[in-house]
């Protein structure tokens, strides 16, 4: 390597071993450990390739020693050891040791090795693989555990390994063995399966990825059977760790057999077989007892003209369609894990010739099964039951059966693969795996006149994604259905849609509203079945421009999601039981359930953007909304989605539109109602704004059907005060009589939630009542009435000071009365909240006259017990006149109140009284570090005390008795007497 600014120049030794037209070996003094060659062997490799005249060609060294004298052969020995004599004479002096002692091991060997001869002509030759690198590398990227780019890393290795089986490398199978004994030997496997826990979910698509793999190894059409057993040997192995992952993650798989079929039970009930839990390696061990001598088989794939002309299709299993164009009839996961191997192996004409036979067979099943249901349509409705149930369904299948048959017609679709002059010759032992050079394969030998590879592959796609199929049990299955499904339709929406795909589209559409219970959109469905949500929405938009009637009624028949639906009913038929149970009494466990809900809802948004403007079609969403879609939050986003649509800005609204909107808001109110839900009062906030843009007839409905929609609370606190407000009549344009009217229903309903929530609505009823007297007065009376029993003091306290603040000093007066007898102060709570509304209580009363406060003074004496708020109520009674402040008093008794008559005396009496009781109760339980602030305490007591003209000697006999009774606190006692005596 040549000198940089930091690095000086490097100079390293390269050795290359070939055999055979393979590297077989190969070393470096440059240190790098890598997977793959460093880059001195790969420039050494292309300076032999580019330059070989300059790469001197000699003989092996055993023939140049064969050709020496017994002086020469001294001569090489002597100076190759003086060359390299530190590192070679240790080594060479044994050897001579050893050759002569006559009974060493050396000498019982006739000749000698020479490792520039070469191996053999029988021996294994394959390309050099650095097995501890690959093992060191793999172990190293599953410690990080997904963090710095380890899993792109792994990803990048089973690609090498694909890239290594389509050269037929042989290492390829060697490097895959490598990988898969770390991942067997992962540390995590036995901790997950300890702790009861799953496994990432990237990590979960490298497991799965590593069973395909083995998957192609096993299906290698020209593998040795000594390789197949190996193999086979090897997956057992694994397959019997206990840690080995599940193929559907950590829930037990029920999926058939590989081989087999699906069974066909008789109607109405589903055959079911226990079944072993399998492994990712399961499929991979079924496949070994797959081959590839079937002879139509061998035909299919080997022949561009292989068709007949005089062949009848009369049965399910024909070799031929009506066409005379071969069919595959084999398990289709199977049949396309075939497909797959073909690719994976290089060869991509034959993986393409039965990739066309799997897909005219699927086309010929579809058509046989349209046939069948046109025929029995009324029997099976009449039954309600069928026996076509898939429980395995191709789109989230380990196997991924439609995504290689998509790729495989698509890749083919832009240009051949590598390798595509050279075909498979079955004709002779499979095991050769000998390649003949035939012509180009014609591409349209088996396409309808107007069809290509391309539209062949999104018919397939539209067939599988519409198979109506059973959800899989557990969360990872599930989770790979969604993920397969949106991988599919990624790839669709990369193709531009023609007048062919459209056509194919319209097939297709029929196909899945027609096909009962063969189709997702069938009108027999499973409870069950996967949903067809996100699948439709694409179909939706992609037939919209071209059939929207058609793109409707997919999207009306899809919106069905029968596993909420308490009693089954299939969707737009009249009757209401076409949805069967694949296993009955069973509530399935759906783990993606608010993923498909969001499908749904996503629908349903699409097809109201969709119908704007056309009320039929919009009443028929709206009532699809509503009889299929059971999340209030999921028809709440569809409202304000339907609302955004129908205000935009560059247009009128549209009214429908906005009608189906409020409609929807509606129905959400309805739903959470009676139920806790943390956006409610967001949801009544925009129903309002929604029913404001409908116009006025909107608002007043709500209003006058409040008690369905809205709490108490949400109907005067939310809806009435908006409506009441002046923005809403300025946008709404309402004259004189509509806003009184609307104004009417406000009041009408304020009283009505006052009645029924009186503690919650009476303030807000009486502030919307204000500017009509009897409404008003009916208001005030449903608080005094409700005061006895179902109102708090604060409740009371609270419409009081408003009753004050508006104008009203005798309602407040008698509201506050009603407050103090429901309110109870002990003696220690000095900071309670309600303290101020006593204080304002007292002082209201005192405002008002003599009267009122000899009223309220019995009731502050029975309700306060805390001696601190009695004083500083007696404090300010003493200060002013009674009725001094009253704005509209007409009494004035012109003098102070006296301590010694009533009412003071007696709230005197139980001032003092309670600071005797608060004192013994805080000497029972006090510590030394609260001495200072009791003695403040006293201090305040002896206040109060002094204010009763016999008040000196109650003090002194109050501090006697302490010293007496609590003579045992004998710092306290001290402190007391050095301040009171």
């Amino acid at each position: 390597e040549p000198a940089t600014a930091s690095d000086p120049e490097l100079v390293c030794s390269v050795s290359i071993s070939f055999d055979r037209c393979k590297i077989t070996a190969v070393t470096c003094s440059c240190g790098n450990k890598d997977i793959f060659y460093c880059a001195h062997v790969v420039a050494l490799s292309l300076y032999r390739v580019r330059k070989p005249e300059q790469v001197k060609l000699c003989l092996p060294i055993s023939e140049t020693l064969f050709q020496m004298n017994r002086d020469q052969l001294q001569k090489f020995v002597q100076y190759l050891i003086t060359v390299h004599h530190t590192e070679v004479l240790p080594t060479a002096q044994k050897l001579a040791d050893e050759i002569l002692s006559q009974n060493s091991e050396i000498n019982q060997v006739h000749g000698a090795p020479d490792p520039t001869a070469g191996a053999s002509v029988d021996d294994e030759n394959c390309w050099h693989l650095d097995e501890e690198q690959v093992q060191e590398q793999v172990k190293l990227f599953l410690s990080q555990g997904g963090y710095h780019g380890s899993g792109k890393q792994l990803n990048l290795l089973f690609s090498k390994v694909r890239e290594m089986l389509k050269m037929r490398d042989s290492n390829g199978a060697r490097m895959l063995t490598l990988i898969t004994e770390q991942f067997m030997g992962d540390p995590r496997l036995a901790l997950w399966r300890q702790q009861g826990t799953t496994m990432t979910d990237k990590y979960r698509q490298l497991w799965d990825e590593l069973g395909a793999l083995w998957m192609c190894i096993v299906l290698n059409p020209h593998c040795k059977p000594q390789q197949k057993a190996f193999w086979l040997q090897q997956l057992r192995r694994w397959n019997g760790v206990d840690v080995c992952p599940l193929e559907d993650g950590n829930h037990g798989s029920e999926l058939t057999n590989l081989t087999n079929a699906l069974p066909q039970g008789p109607p109405g009930n589903p055959v079911s077989r226990s079944r072993t839990h399998r492994t990712v390696f399961t499929r991979a061990i079924e496949a070994c007892d797959l081959h590839w001598q079937d002879p139509h088989l061998q035909h299919v794939i080997g022949e561009d003209h292989y068709t007949t002309y005089c062949y009848h299709d009369n049965h399910d299993s024909s070799l031929f369609d009506g066409r005379g164009w071969p069919l595959w009839h084999e398990h289709v996961p199977t049949a396309c894990a075939r497909v797959d191997a073909l690719r994976s192996h290089g060869y991509p004409k034959e993986a393409l010739r039965l990739a066309v036979a799997i897909v005219n067979t699927l086309r010929r099943q579809q058509q046989k099964q349209l046939e069948f249901f046109r025929n029995h349509k009324k029997e099976l409705l009449h039954k309600g039951v069928t026996s076509v149930t898939n429980t395995e369904g191709w789109v989230g299948h380990p196997l991924d059966p439609i995504g290689t048959l998509f790729s495989t017609l698509t890749e083919t679709g832009r240009g051949h693969e590598e390798g595509a002059a050279g075909l498979l010759d079955f004709s002779g032992s499979l095991g050769a795996g000998r390649r003949v050079e035939l012509p180009v394969f014609p591409a349209q030998r088996f396409l309808e006149e107007d069809e290509s590879f391309v539209s062949l592959a999104v018919e397939t796609a539209l067939v599988g994604l519409g198979q109506q199929r059973a959800m899989p049990d557990g969360l990872y299955a599930q989770e790979k259905v969604c993920r397969n499904e949106e991988q599919l339709l990624a790839k669709l929406q990369e193709v531009e849609l023609d007048g062919t795909l459209v056509k194919i589209f319209r097939k297709q559409a029929v196909f899945l509203l027609e096909a009962g219970p063969y189709s997702g959109l069938g009108e027999l469905l499973h409870r069950e079945s996967v949903p067809m949500h996100t699948f439709t929405k694409y179909l939706f938009s992609s037939l919209l421009p071209h059939d929207a009637d058609l793109a409707y009624k997919l999207a009306l028949r899809a919106m069905r999601l029968p596993v909420l639906e308490s009693t089954a009913s299939s969707g737009d038929l009249p009757r209401p039981h076409h949805i069967v149970s694949v296993v009955p009494n069973r509530y399935p466990r759906w783990f993606t359930l608010s993923h498909i809900e969001s499908q749904q809802c996503e629908l349903a948004s699409s097809m109201l953007t969709a119908a704007k403007g056309d009320a039929r079609k919009l009443e028929t969403v709206l009532e699809s909304i509503q009889k299929n879609i059971h999340s209030s939050s999921h028809i709440f986003k569809l409202a304000q989605d339907a609302f955004k649509i129908a205000t935009l800005m560059d247009s009128l609204p549209d009214i429908t539109l906005l009608k189906v909107s409020l409609e929807l808001g509606l129905q959400v109110m309805r739903m959470t109602l009676s139920t806790l839900n943390w956006r409610r009062r967001e949801m009544v906030r925009w129903l309002v704004t929604c029913a404001t843009e409908v116009g006025v007839f909107a608002l007043d409905s709500i209003m006058q059907s409040w008690f369905t929609l809205f709490t108490p609370t949400e109907a005067t606190s939310v809806v009435a005060t908006t409506v009441m407000s002046s923005n809403t009549i300025v946008r709404l344009h309402l004259d004189c009589h509509q806003q009184e009217k609307l104004a009417n229903s406000a009041r009408t309903l304020a009283l009505q939630c006052a009645m029924k929530d009186p503690q919650n609505c009476a303030l807000s009823a009486l502030t919307l009542c204000e500017k009509d007297h009897i409404a008003f007065e009916t208001a005030y009376q449903i608080v005094l009435d409700a005061a006895a029993t179902g109102m708090s003091y604060t409740q009371l306290f609270t419409i009081a000071r408003y009753m004050e603040h508006r104008g009203y000093p005798m309602r407040a007066y008698k509201l506050a009365t009603l407050a103090m007898t429901h309110l109870n102060l002990s003696y220690n709570q000095d900071t309670h909240p309600a303290i101020n509304d006593v204080l304002w209580a007292c002082a209201l009363s005192h405002s008002l006259g003599k009267n009122e406060l000899a009223a309220v003074i019995p009731l502050v004496v029975k309700s306060v017990k805390c001696a601190t708020v009695l004083s500083d109520i007696l404090r300010r009674c003493t200060l002013t006149m009674p009725g001094m402040v009253a704005l509209h008093s007409r009494r004035n008794s012109g003098k102070l109140m006296s301590l010694d008559k009533a009412p003071l005396r007696q709230l005197l009496d139980a001032t003092i009284g309670a600071y005797i009781n608060t004192t013994h109760s805080r000497l029972t339980h006090i510590s030394p570090r609260h001495y200072s602030e009791f003695i403040e305490f006293l201090s305040k007591a002896r206040e109060t005390f002094l204010m009763a003209h016999d008040g000196h000697i109650q003090f002194t006999q109050f501090i006697d008795n302490l010293k007496q009774i609590y003579k045992g606190k004998k710092k306290l006692m001290m402190l007391v007497r050095e301040r009171f005596g």
